[in-house]
């Protein structure tokens, strides 16, 4: 059972992210990803610019003047949303959590499926999968969704992108649009990724806090490692320590880009402190241009 201030918060997500939807991507999503072929639905009238090709020619024949095949788009789309729900989205020292940015893309990519008749379905994890909601239609969903992201409690803290990509590829057989939404901190999920990206359109969008790419300069410290929950005491004005730590994001970084240029995935960049639509527009207007 939701509490009134839990019940209050979702709903005011809910407006604000279904506003943003219409308002800033109309027709930018539907012209990013195409449906899956074409559909005959009917034969006018030959018009001059038309494409000789589409010329019917028995329907021709029989009126005496030329007659086209005219088709629409097969628009049905399947989106699968992959959520990190691991401890690391509990972090943030901006205005928000990585959580709070991970619902707020979530929710802005599943009102813009149901807006084109799309289906959307999510896959939740951490170190595990941690819970399947098959892909369907209608706001009720979308909400369902919304609702999910911000209450549900893994049973595990930590992370293995290559558990939900497996999982993926065994559950969802036919061709969807994916969002892997993660701030990506795993390694080692080459093989699964790149299987994904043969039979998906596949899109990971990373969630990053601008504090974790430097330690400050903050003397005797206690961190606490929210995925493990371990606590340790360092010394944060040690500067070998400090370049170590800039040494391995800068690695980390290295990694998923490079995987994601050999497989031809895209990356988004979405920052605690920044835009969420801004990036998004960008990712769209992107894929338009390449179609």
């Amino acid at each position: 059972m939701l509490s009134d201030e839990q019940l209050k918060k979702i709903q005011g997500f809910h407006f604000k992210t279904r506003r943003l939807a219409s308002d800033l991507f109309a027709g930018q999503y539907e012209s990013a990803f195409k449906g899956q072929g074409l559909e005959f639905t009917e034969v006018r009238e030959y018009q001059p610019g038309d494409d000789v090709r589409t010329i019917d020619w028995n329907v021709s024949a029989r009126f005496g003047h030329p007659y086209v095949k005219v088709f629409h788009e097969e628009r049905e789309l399947t989106v699968m949303l992959l959520l990190d729900v691991s401890g690391s989205q509990l972090f943030g020292t901006k205005h928000k959590f990585k959580r709070e940015v991970l619902a707020e893309v979530a929710g802005m990519l599943a009102f813009l499926a149901i807006r084109t008749n799309d289906k959307v379905g999510a896959i939740l994890f951490s170190s595990k999968v941690e819970q399947y909601i098959p892909p369907k239609k209608g706001a009720a969903h979308v909400w369902r969704l919304i609702k999910e992201i911000f209450t549900f409690e893994p049973d595990d803290l930590g992370t293995s992108i290559k558990g939900v990509l497996d999982y993926l590829n065994r559950v969802v057989k036919r061709h969807a649009i994916v969002f892997l939404i993660s701030d990506c901190l795993d390694a080692d999920f080459d093989t699964p990724l790149a299987i994904a990206a043969q039979k998906h359109e596949l899109t990971v969008i990373r969630i990053s806090d601008p504090s974790e790419n430097d330690l400050p300069d903050a003397g005797l410290t206690y961190l606490r490692d929210p995925e493990t929950n371990q606590v340790v005491l360092m010394n944060f004005r040690n500067k070998k320590l400090r370049e170590k730590w800039r040494s391995h994001q800068i690695a980390q970084h290295a990694y998923l880009n490079g995987l994601l240029n050999r497989t031809g995935v895209d990356l988004v960049e979405v920052e605690t402190n920044g835009s969420v639509s801004e990036p998004l527009i960008r990712l769209f207007e992107k894929r338009r241009v390449r179609r």
